[in-house]
């Protein structure tokens, strides 16, 4: 939608659709513009709706990154706040029940603090899945993408053709993938000395 300088501070809030939440359908996400608002970004959970407020001078392509970033952050603050291993099995019978017609049915979901080097496993014969604490605090997309990645190997033990079309019904794989990603290259990169006063 072509941004309409006479009356961008006073266009009407705009839903869009946000990124699957514990399960749900996908809630709608409002954008509202304030010419009050300078340079700062918030949002906050209302009800099964989202609300993003945004300077009124923001272009529309500044909105739609704003508008995923604070997605993000929010979905991360809830997976903070809410998943311990309870929460983390439930949450494995729900992306089953959703993506993989309940077939995947682990015998224990839960955090563990000795995995590294791969964000989660799966042993098949025992039913088990575990997920890396460093998980905690990213996006739940995140979250949900690397437990419904381990619930597939329930399925499937390797990662061949099978394996990914289980996975190609969870609509943020891609996106989840590139996340993981981003995350692995930042630690790669050097750290540089704090720089030093004169």
């Amino acid at each position: 939608m072509p941004v309409d300088p006479l009356h961008s501070a006073a266009r009407p809030p705009r839903s869009a659709p946000s990124p699957l939440s514990r399960g749900q359908e996908a809630d709608a996400v409002e954008v509202r513009r304030s010419t009050r608002r300078r340079r700062t970004v918030s949002a906050y959970r209302e009800g099964d709706r989202t609300i993003v407020l945004i300077p009124a001078r923001m272009s529309d392509a500044e909105e739609r990154r704003w508008v995923g970033v604070m997605l993000d952050k929010l979905a991360a603050q809830e997976s903070r706040r809410m998943l311990g291993d309870t929460e983390l099995a439930d949450r494995a019978r729900c992306l089953s029940e959703q993506y993989l017609d309940g077939r995947a049915r682990p015998a224990s979901v839960r955090w563990v603090t000795n995995q590294n080097t791969r964000w989660g496993s799966c042993t098949p014969a025992e039913g088990s899945i575990r997920l890396s604490h460093r998980l905690q605090g990213m996006p739940e997309y995140v979250v949900d993408y690397v437990l419904l990645h381990e619930l597939a190997h329930l399925l499937v033990p390797g990662h061949g053709p099978e394996f990914w079309r289980l996975l190609e019904a969870y609509p943020r794989t891609e996106r989840a993938r590139g996340y993981l990603e981003g995350v692995v290259a930042a630690d790669r990169l050097p750290h540089l000395p704090a720089a030093r006063g004169e």
